[in-house]
């Protein structure tokens, strides 16, 4: 869906340097979305991402889209697949 989402991201960029930090994420699916982000992420690391309710959710970077002037956004999709994850975002996505 087109719909963004402000969210904390937390976990190591490509260097290896831990990060902690607020991020956009765009494109929310019940998979997991976008996230644009200052930094180099690796395909394939984890990021933790954590919801402005407090809820907390473990993703895979699973590609880069874009880079911009410094701004990656990276497509993530959450590990689980539980009843969590499926109503990480509190939306209600139609079915396919």
């Amino acid at each position: 869906m087109a719909l963004n989402a402000a969210v904390g991201l937390s976990g190591e960029d490509r260097h290896k340097g831990a990060f902690n930090m607020n991020v956009k994420a765009t494109n929310l699916n019940k998979h997991g979305a976008a996230i644009q982000v200052h930094r180099e992420l690796a395909v394939g690391s984890t990021v933790k991402i954590r919801h402005q309710r407090g809820t907390e959710i473990v993703a895979r970077v699973v590609s880069q889209i874009s880079a911009v002037e410094g701004l990656r956004t990276y497509g993530v999709e959450f590990v689980e697949h539980d009843e969590r994850a499926k109503n990480f975002w509190g939306i209600s996505f139609p079915s396919a």
